[in-house]
């Protein structure tokens, strides 16, 4: 019953968006870009430094930012044409493809994000077999989800043998604390944050299956404005080059911005690759075995290729 109620939320959620909103027309001349981002991490931080608007303004061209709490709204908002640009982690594209959502992939973060599965330090949890009947909390579709799946897969367990507990990073926070989960799949800062304050990690998401970030944009705004988005996403090459090599300005800038503790912060920016590529045949592969695990368990519809959304990205040299 709880595998169908899953599958219903997340591939429900975008169709009904989907019927309910209108892809805007992207043939004439574009007037604003709009970027759906996370409140912690790069975006916010170039957000703030207004890097983008320098780039664009000039051209009459307006940057809009608009806010969310993780990925699968995000995926909701491209599919639509309420957003063009967003980032996010490995699973909420997969599962946006396959409730045929208007996305393509743009460009790869490679361990753009540390994540991890986590227990109170006092649990008696010290394996990833010891999962086996426990209440485990992650994001429907995220990319804690994913960690999950390889997580399991690792330990010899199937996703039957834990008891899976869809929460949003916020509410995540809150049931972790009181002891509502045993576990807890979840990504930087909350990772960051949760290491601090009483939690052990029981798993990192490098052991299981590397993490992996992306952005993707609107599909027909990629058709239509493919140089617009080229330099959307060199001025975001230029913007990362700065990020490695001033790190601690970025954690600020996200403290100032979230008030996140900026301890945990640091912790999170010195473990994040600032690294943007073109989506590579590997990132296929891996996407494509991601969707396809997904799908041996039912929680994806049908089956999807991954080749069929790659937008080809040539960067500035």
């Amino acid at each position: 019953m709880q595998r169908r109620q899953a599958l219903q939320w997340i591939v429900s959620g975008l169709a009904g968006v989907m019927a309910r909103a209108v892809t805007p027309a992207y043939a004439g001349e574009a007037k604003e870009i709009r970027i759906g981002y996370q409140k912690s991490g790069l975006l916010p931080v170039l957000k703030q430094r207004q890097t983008l608007d320098a780039v664009f303004n000039p051209q009459g061209i307006t940057i809009k930012w608009v806010e969310f709490s993780f990925g699968p709204p995000i995926m909701e908002g491209i599919n639509t044409g309420n957003l063009d640009f967003g980032y996010t982690g490995d699973a909420p594209p997969v599962f946006a493809q396959a409730a045929s959502a208007n996305l393509v992939y743009a460009a790869t973060l490679p361990g753009n994000s540390a994540n991890g599965i986590l227990v109170k330090d006092a649990a008696p949890l010290k394996t990833l077999a010891d999962l086996k009947g426990k209440r485990v909390g992650f994001g429907k579709a995220s990319s804690s989800h994913t960690t999950v799946l390889y997580a399991l897969d690792k330990a010899g367990l199937s996703y039957s043998d834990i008891e899976p507990v869809y929460l949003s990073p916020p509410d995540g926070v809150a049931a972790f604390a009181r002891g509502a989960i045993d576990a807890w799949a979840i990504w930087d800062p909350y990772y960051a944050i949760s290491q601090g304050s009483g939690a052990r990690v029981l798993a990192d998401g490098n052991e299981v299956h590397a993490p992996q970030s992306f952005f993707l944009a609107n599909k027909s705004f990629a058709a239509n404005h493919g140089d617009l988005l080229a330099k959307l996403l060199n001025a975001i090459a230029i913007d990362l080059a700065w990020a490695n090599t001033h790190r601690d300005e970025v954690a600020r800038t996200n403290y100032e911005v979230s008030g996140t503790d900026l301890e945990a912060l640091r912790k999170a920016v010195a473990r994040t690759q600032y690294i943007i590529q073109p989506f590579s045949e590997a990132d296929t592969a891996s996407q494509q075995d991601i969707a396809n695990r997904f799908l041996k368990i039912g929680l994806l519809p049908k089956p999807i290729d991954v080749r069929d959304i790659v937008w080809k990205w040539t960067p500035a040299t």
